[in-house]
Protein backbone atom coordinates (compact mmCIF):
# COMPACT_ATOMS: atom_id res chain seq x y z
CA UNK A 1 0.00 0.00 0.00
CA UNK A 2 0.89 3.51 -0.12
CA UNK A 3 2.79 5.37 2.26
CA UNK A 4 5.35 7.72 3.11
CA UNK A 5 8.67 6.71 3.74
CA UNK A 6 9.17 8.77 6.81
CA UNK A 7 7.16 11.20 8.47
CA UNK A 8 8.40 14.76 10.79
CA UNK A 9 5.83 13.25 13.34
CA UNK A 10 3.91 10.30 14.03
CA UNK A 11 0.82 10.92 14.58
CA UNK A 12 -1.37 14.41 13.45
CA UNK A 13 -4.76 15.95 14.53
CA UNK A 14 -7.86 15.45 12.01
CA UNK A 15 -8.01 18.76 10.87
CA UNK A 16 -11.15 20.37 8.72
CA UNK A 17 -11.84 20.17 5.00
CA UNK A 18 -12.41 23.54 4.04
CA UNK A 19 -12.72 24.76 0.80
CA UNK A 20 -11.83 23.92 -2.75
CA UNK A 21 -9.12 22.00 -3.97
CA UNK A 22 -6.32 23.28 -6.36
CA UNK A 23 -5.70 20.83 -9.00
CA UNK A 24 -8.97 20.47 -10.62
CA UNK A 25 -7.28 20.47 -14.19
CA UNK A 26 -6.90 17.09 -16.30
CA UNK A 27 -2.86 17.71 -16.27
CA UNK A 28 -1.21 14.65 -17.79
CA UNK A 29 -3.95 12.60 -19.64
CA UNK A 30 -6.97 12.96 -21.83
CA UNK A 31 -9.52 11.37 -19.28
CA UNK A 32 -10.04 12.29 -15.45
CA UNK A 33 -11.74 11.31 -12.65
CA UNK A 34 -12.74 14.58 -10.40
CA UNK A 35 -13.97 14.93 -6.92
CA UNK A 36 -17.21 16.51 -6.47
CA UNK A 37 -17.51 16.05 -2.63
CA UNK A 38 -15.02 16.16 0.52
CA UNK A 39 -13.33 13.02 2.50
CA UNK A 40 -11.14 10.86 3.43
CA UNK A 41 -9.72 8.38 0.89
CA UNK A 42 -7.58 5.31 2.16
CA UNK A 43 -4.41 3.87 0.92
CA UNK A 44 -6.62 0.69 0.40
CA UNK A 45 -9.00 2.13 -1.67
CA UNK A 46 -6.55 4.37 -3.88
CA UNK A 47 -4.88 0.77 -4.62
CA UNK A 48 -8.51 -0.94 -5.18
CA UNK A 49 -9.10 2.06 -7.68
CA UNK A 50 -5.88 1.41 -9.38
CA UNK A 51 -6.37 -1.84 -10.10
CA UNK A 52 -10.02 -1.50 -11.51
CA UNK A 53 -8.49 1.17 -14.00
CA UNK A 54 -5.51 -1.19 -14.89
CA UNK A 55 -8.08 -4.12 -15.30
CA UNK A 56 -10.67 -2.42 -17.75
CA UNK A 57 -7.77 -0.69 -19.90
CA UNK A 58 -6.08 -4.19 -20.46
CA UNK A 59 -2.76 -2.10 -18.80
CA UNK A 60 -3.01 -0.15 -22.42
CA UNK A 61 -2.45 3.67 -22.19
CA UNK A 62 -0.93 5.43 -19.22
CA UNK A 63 -2.43 6.28 -16.20
CA UNK A 64 -1.60 8.51 -13.24
CA UNK A 65 -2.55 8.50 -9.72
CA UNK A 66 -2.58 12.23 -8.64
CA UNK A 67 -3.11 11.88 -4.87
CA UNK A 68 -1.34 10.19 -2.22
CA UNK A 69 -2.04 9.14 1.00
CA UNK A 70 0.10 11.08 3.92
CA UNK A 71 -1.63 11.80 6.42
CA UNK A 72 -1.71 9.09 9.74
CA UNK A 73 -4.93 8.17 11.36
CA UNK A 74 -5.05 6.54 14.74
CA UNK A 75 -7.31 3.74 16.26
CA UNK A 76 -7.60 3.19 19.97
CA UNK A 77 -7.56 -0.53 20.90
CA UNK A 78 -10.87 -2.60 21.84
CA UNK A 79 -10.53 -2.72 25.76
CA UNK A 80 -9.09 1.22 25.33
CA UNK A 81 -10.94 3.15 28.25
CA UNK A 82 -11.32 7.06 28.50
CA UNK A 83 -8.54 9.24 28.75
CA UNK A 84 -6.05 6.16 27.71
CA UNK A 85 -4.35 8.68 25.31
CA UNK A 86 -4.29 8.76 21.57
CA UNK A 87 -4.37 5.34 19.73
CA UNK A 88 -1.40 4.05 17.21
CA UNK A 89 -1.25 4.64 13.63
CA UNK A 90 -3.70 2.36 12.20
CA UNK A 91 -3.30 3.81 8.27
CA UNK A 92 -2.62 6.51 6.08
CA UNK A 93 -5.15 9.07 4.09
CA UNK A 94 -5.46 10.87 1.39
CA UNK A 95 -7.46 14.37 2.02
CA UNK A 96 -9.81 15.49 -0.75
CA UNK A 97 -11.55 18.24 -1.16
CA UNK A 98 -13.80 18.84 -3.80
CA UNK A 99 -12.74 19.45 -7.46
CA UNK A 100 -9.21 17.53 -7.29
CA UNK A 101 -8.58 15.30 -10.23
CA UNK A 102 -7.54 11.77 -8.56
CA UNK A 103 -6.73 9.68 -11.63
CA UNK A 104 -5.65 10.23 -15.41
CA UNK A 105 -6.03 8.21 -18.08
CA UNK A 106 -5.00 8.86 -21.93
CA UNK A 107 -3.85 6.73 -25.03
CA UNK A 108 -7.17 4.77 -24.66
CA UNK A 109 -10.44 5.44 -26.45
CA UNK A 110 -13.39 7.65 -24.98
CA UNK A 111 -15.66 4.95 -24.34
CA UNK A 112 -13.02 3.07 -22.82
CA UNK A 113 -11.80 5.63 -20.51
CA UNK A 114 -15.15 6.38 -19.19
CA UNK A 115 -16.05 2.99 -18.26
CA UNK A 116 -11.96 2.36 -16.38
CA UNK A 117 -12.90 5.48 -14.78
CA UNK A 118 -16.15 4.93 -13.59
CA UNK A 119 -15.34 1.28 -12.31
CA UNK A 120 -12.58 3.26 -9.94
CA UNK A 121 -15.29 5.51 -8.91
CA UNK A 122 -17.16 2.86 -7.35
CA UNK A 123 -14.35 1.69 -5.24
CA UNK A 124 -14.01 5.28 -3.53
CA UNK A 125 -16.50 6.85 -1.02
CA UNK A 126 -16.96 10.13 -2.81
CA UNK A 127 -18.85 11.52 -5.43
CA UNK A 128 -16.87 11.68 -8.54
CA UNK A 129 -17.25 12.53 -11.81
CA UNK A 130 -15.40 12.13 -15.38
CA UNK A 131 -14.23 14.91 -17.14
CA UNK A 132 -12.50 15.43 -20.32
CA UNK A 133 -9.40 17.55 -20.94
CA UNK A 134 -10.00 21.26 -22.21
Amino acid sequence: MLQPSRTKYRKQFRGRMRGLSMGHQVSFGEYGLKAMACGWITANQIEAARRAIAHATKRNGRMWIRIFPDKPFTEKGAGAPLGAGKGDVKGYVAVIRPGRVMFEVAGIPEAESIVALKLAAAKLPIVTKVIKRD
